[in-house]
Order: structure tokens, then sequence, then C-alpha cells
């Protein structure tokens, strides 16, 4: 990879041309949640339809990442099923043998309970797995849904192996992790 001593933007492919950043591959997982909401005029309320993330990556400077979207679902965070979990699981489990860091877009709800599932079931991690999502949808007025997704992103670069759950600005190990509905954060446990 890089040189010791520099800076992730800083750190150059020594194997190749000077001029070009060494490419570092994250896979981002898609299951739904606020943060992939749209506005339905028909029944005039915010619902999983569309996947919307690829949209919004489009608009961050990455040019030294290598960001693989894969949308398992679309769901409301309170509607994912024990079955919609293991395939969270499964993919997560297929992606860890890449050896790159996991970031899942995923609904607030229960994004706790999707992250120690997954730290239960993997126990000798290599790369860090990162659960984020939104208060208010991507496009919303006041939505945190882009801050989350650029510093997930960031975060799956620099954390050691684990699951933890970024938001507004904070990192929290998953099991220390818990959503303050009053507070419309997570909060330390």
């Amino acid at each position: 990879m890089g040189a010791p001593g520099l800076s992730l933007l800083e750190t150059w492919d020594r194997t190749g041309a000077e001029d070009e950043i060494s490419m570092q591959r994250i896979y981002l997982l898609s299951t739904g949640g606020t943060i992939e909401k749209v506005y339905s005029e028909q029944s005039g309320t915010v619902e999983n339809r569309a996947a919307k993330l690829d949209r919004y990556l489009r608009a961050l400077r990455l040019p030294d990442a290598d960001i693989q979207t894969i949308h398992l679902m679309n769901k409301d965070s309170l509607e994912m099923t024990d079955a919609d979990r293991l395939e969270v699981r499964d993919r997560v489990g297929e992606l860890l043998d890449e050896g790159a860091p996991i970031v899942i877009s995923h609904g607030t709800d229960t994004m706790v309970e999707t992250g120690l599932f997954l730290e239960s079931t993997f126990t000798a991690l290599k790369v860090p797995i990162i659960l984020t999502g939104a208060m208010t949808p991507l496009g919303f007025e006041g939505s945190d849904g882009l801050q989350n997704l650029t510093e997930s992103l960031l975060a799956a670069r620099l954390l050691a192996p684990g699951v933890f759950v970024v938001m507004h600005g904070q990192v929290f190990p998953v099991s220390k992790a818990r959503k303050d509905k009053d507070k419309a954060t997570f909060v330390w446990k």
C-alpha cells in the first residue's frame, strides 16, 4: 500500500506511477431505511421505493476510493425480518474474503440489532464493518444522511476491525450504541 507516515490522501502507489493515488475498495451494502426513503405524492408519506445512494455518492469527491455499492433490499428497519438479517449476514460473509471494509446503510430503529447479530457471527474480523443511516431521508432539507454516509466512508478507512455505528460525527462500538429517539441521535449505552 502506501509508505508509513503519510496521510491517507498522500498515500501513493509505490508500485506504479508516482502521480497515481492508490485506490481503496470499500463495499457499501444498502438495506434501505430512512436514508433511502422518498416522498410519495400519492400517499403523502415517505416510503422505501428505490435505491438512491449511488446518486449521492457521485456528488462526493472520493478520488482514491473504489466504492462498490450492493443493493440488498430497500426496507424500513422495523420491517426487517430474521430472514433479512440472514441475507445481510450471508452477503457480509462473502465480502469479508475480499479484505475490504464494509459500510451498511440501515434503518436506525434496528441498526444496533443487526450490528450485534453481525458481531456475534463474525468473531475474528480483519476489517471494520460500519452501520449508518439517517434520521431524515437523503435529499430532504436538514437531512443528516450525506453527513453520516461520508463519515462512515472515512471511518471505514481508519477504524480497527470490529462492528461500529457511525452517526452524527460519532463512532460507537455496536455494543455501546443506543438510539435516543428524544434526541434523534445515537448515544453511549
